[in-house]
Formats: C-alpha cells, structure tokens, sequence
C-alpha cells in the first residue's frame, strides 16, 4: 500500500517541483535585475523554503537540531554529509538569515531552472572537479568573499551524494582553502540522516513518510585548532552522528 501511495504522489511532489522552479526562475530574475542582491535573494529565500514545503506533499517529517547558538556578524562555513539533492532547500530555508552560499560542481551552472540561475548570481561558487587548479583559485576567492559580507559557505566534502547514508571519504582541500581564507570563520558540523531514504527507489517514485533530521554540531573557531585537528573533530562529529 505504502508503494502504491508512492507512485500516486510523487508526480504531484515533481510536477508542483517543476512548476516552482520555472516561476521562481523568472522571480529571480526580477529580483536581480531589479533589486540586485536584496532583490534575488528575497527571491531564493522565498524558492527554498517552498521547495522545502512541497516535501510534506510525500509525507515527510523535518526536524532540525541545534542546541548552540548560531555566531552571529562573523563568517560561517557549514560543513555537512551530503545524501540527497533534497537536503539543500532545507539548508537554505533555515540559514537564509545567514546567508547560505554553496560550494557546487561546475555542471549545476547551466540547464537547470531557478538552481542555475541561483549558482550563477547568488554569490555560491562553481568549481570543475577535473581541474585542481580552477576549484581551489575558485574556493580561495569564495572564502575571501565569505569574510568580507560574514556570509555562510556551505560545503559538502564527500565531494557527491551517498545513495545509502554512509558517508563516504572527506576531502580536505576544500574545507583547508575556505579556512585559510575566511580565517574569522566559525565551522559548524552538520549531521544531514535519512534524507537518502526520499530516493531509495532512485528518482521515481520517492519514498513516503520519511523523517529527516539536520543536526547543528557545536561551532569551531576556524583559527582555534590546528587545520588537522580541526578537520579531525569536524569529520567525526559528523560521521559519528550518522544513523
């Protein structure tokens, strides 16, 4: 029955998904070319936390955990396990006061309505996993641009998604360049659990009644521990959070 319901609303989930996206593309567009980046963000805040909403469409439970108080007027880079595209509308929903910017491969810049568009000229930076070079001068700029607005980066540093909830290997690089150039950053784990669980069955149909939970781990000072060290308590307080 439960696979049945599955089939019947995830072409309502993808067709509202779709409609959302084509509307806030042109919103977006408005918004920048009207009211620079006041105007688009208005936009993206209102896009995410509507993309987030449609979620309950498929019966899905989001909870977010933070026991810690969010640093405020300072740099913020949010560092994550990745399971699912659905995990990033809600990220942004409920940091947008911080304003979230993503660190994302360079594919998502172009053919995707409203996410694209959002990449290009939201301040979130597009980096070619093929070229070493261009990600990280591309990340040392981004971090440079964390520090001077104290906005938030968010990284994901499996690098991709894990299709089952283990999380895979962490990479440094990104994380080591975003510290060393955002260095009044506050680093903030984040447990992402059972947002892998909505495509279990692939792309179609989404699983149904999911309960996905985002856990904020206490904030490190980034210039507070040696960049190893605070690599090593940021991977474990995430992973070791992992249902």
């Amino acid at each position: 029955m439960k696979k049945i319901l599955s089939y019947i609303l995830s072409p309502i989930f993808y067709l509202f998904y779709g409609i959302l996206l084509l509307i806030f593309h042109a919103l977006q567009w408005i918004g920048f070319n009207v009211g620079n980046y006041k105007g688009h963000k208005i936009a993206v805040d209102l896009m995410n936390c509507a993309l987030t909403s449609l979620l309950y469409i498929l019966g899905t439970r989001i909870k977010f955990i933070n026991k810690y108080p969010i640093p405020k007027d300072v740099p913020l880079i949010i560092v994550s396990n990745h399971q699912s595209m659905h995990d990033i509308c809600p990220i942004s929903c409920y940091l947008k006061k911080q304003h979230p910017k993503f660190v994302s491969k360079i594919e998502l810049g172009k053919g995707i309505p409203s996410v694209s568009y959002n990449l290009r000229h939201g301040g979130s930076v597009l980096i070619d996993r093929k070229d070493p070079r261009q990600s990280l001068t591309a990340i040392r700029d981004f971090g440079k641009y964390i520090e001077k607005n104290n906005y938030a980066a968010v990284i994901f540093p499996e690098g991709t998604r894990s299709k089952d909830g283990v999380p895979k290997r962490f990479s440094e690089n990104g994380l080591k360049m975003l510290t060393k150039f955002a260095p009044s950053a506050y680093v903030i784990p984040v447990t992402i659990n059972n947002c892998w669980k909505l495509n279990k069955f692939g792309m179609f149909p989404l699983e149904i009644g999911v309960k996905v939970t985002f856990e904020f781990h206490e904030p490190i000072e980034a210039n507070s521990l040696k960049f190893e060290d605070l690599f090593k308590k940021v991977e474990s307080s995430i992973k070791n959070s992992v249902i």
